[in-house]
């Protein structure tokens, strides 16, 4: 395979990652605390791309690594009170099926045992790391501290860490992440407020998005063509020596 093909196809491998990473990101717009995929892009140069006549070889576009952007969402205004926002830098607790995971989803349901849950599906931790066990159907009051109230009564605080670092956090489902490194340990957050009747939309730029869709299909089918014509020249050369012969 010559070095135009080689090239034109890890830019079609490229491409098709990146349409993943938009497509998910699109498809999560309206995901509550859904934090946006973005792609770091960098080159190498393929051994087997070698130049013509010891020439250089073909330098080819890789997706190096793949990372979060973990800016805040807008807050948007529910009315509902089992709804809570994070103003701040700051992660909900919720238990998940192999540990703690980490949230910015605040929408809470009640669990038929009765406990805080995040989307009706992670037990969400109070400052002891217990759950926080309400009664259906009263309504709750939650403080700017994240302290749970329901009739005049409290019943825990809700537990928001930060960790010192999010590149060890990978995703789990749309809007939990797992921290992979048992070094880089959660610790109370400081200057975030919980706000009750409200949620965080997911920080996707739709408008941005769409139009980076459009621009990575454009590029895939120039990419496409590129194959094409190398194919063509592979022919045509062939046929050439063909007929010399």
């Amino acid at each position: 395979m010559d070095p135009l093909a080689i090239a034109a196809v890890s830019g079609l491998r490229s491409r098709m990652q990146s349409l993943d990473l938009l497509a998910n990101n699109l498809a999560n717009t309206g995901t509550s605390g859904y934090k946006r995929d973005q792609e770091f892009y960098s080159l190498f140069s393929s051994d087997q791309a070698s130049g013509a006549d010891g020439g250089p070889g073909a330098t080819l576009p890789v997706i190096q690594k793949q990372w979060t952007d973990f800016s805040q969402g807008t807050l948007q205004v529910t009315g509902n009170s089992q709804d809570v926002a994070l103003a701040g830098k700051g992660f909900f607790v919720v238990n998940g099926p192999n540990g703690p995971l980490y949230t910015r989803n605040g929408s809470l349901q009640v669990s038929p045992s009765g406990e805080l849950a995040v989307a009706g599906k992670y037990t969400l931790q109070d400052q002891a790391g217990n759950a926080i066990h309400v009664t259906s159907g009263k309504p709750i009051q939650i403080s700017t501290d994240g302290t749970v109230q329901q009739d005049g009564g409290t019943l825990g605080q809700i537990k928001v860490v930060t960790l010192p670092a999010t590149g060890s956090l990978q995703k789990v489902g749309d809007a939990c992440f797992q921290n992979t490194d048992p070094n880089n340990r959660p610790v109370a957050a400081a200057g975030v407020e919980v706000q009750q009747g409200k949620i965080e939309q997911s920080n996707v730029p739709v408008a941005e998005a769409a139009m980076r869709l459009v621009g990575v299909m454009r590029q895939f089918e120039m990419l496409q063509k590129a194959v094409g014509i190398s194919n063509e020249m592979d022919t045509k050369s062939i046929q050439e020596v063909a007929r010399v012969g």
